[in-house]
């Protein structure tokens, strides 16, 4: 799950992404971002519209598994940008991962909020049985 930190909080928290913004757009997502000088961290947020998926539980998967890839590359994203994803079709609740990862990425990149050299791994932990 994606750090509070990283996450909009409030009723008009994503105004100002909404109207400072630019978008990068794709065939089944897309990325409004903005350059928030006044944080000291990034925020994202994801939009999938009952348009999508009637049920809220697709749509909350959707939503997961977008949060989950950002939170695994997090380290190569820069600061302090507000980011929001919107999600088109819903081809995402049964894609692979290493596929939504790409597009996911490759939008950010798009955007210039990410930076895949500073990416460091995510240490995977295996316990002894």
């Amino acid at each position: 799950m994606l750090a509070s930190q990283h996450r909009f909080h409030g009723l008009n928290s994503l105004s100002y992404a909404y109207r400072h913004g630019q978008t990068v757009r794709g065939a089944q997502l897309s990325l409004k971002y903005a350059l928030n000088q006044r944080r000291q961290t990034y925020r994202v947020a994801v939009v999938v519209s009952r348009k999508v998926d009637k049920s809220a539980v697709v749509r909350n998967r959707i939503r997961r598994r977008i949060y989950e890839v950002v939170r695994l590359h997090d380290t190569g994203i820069k600061v302090p940008y507000d980011l929001i994803f919107t999600v088109f079709h819903a081809q995402f609740k049964d894609l692979e991962l290493p596929k939504l990862e790409r597009i996911v990425l490759e939008q950010l990149t798009r955007a210039g909020a990410y930076d895949p050299k500073n990416q460091r791994a995510h240490a995977i932990v295996k316990t002894e049985e």
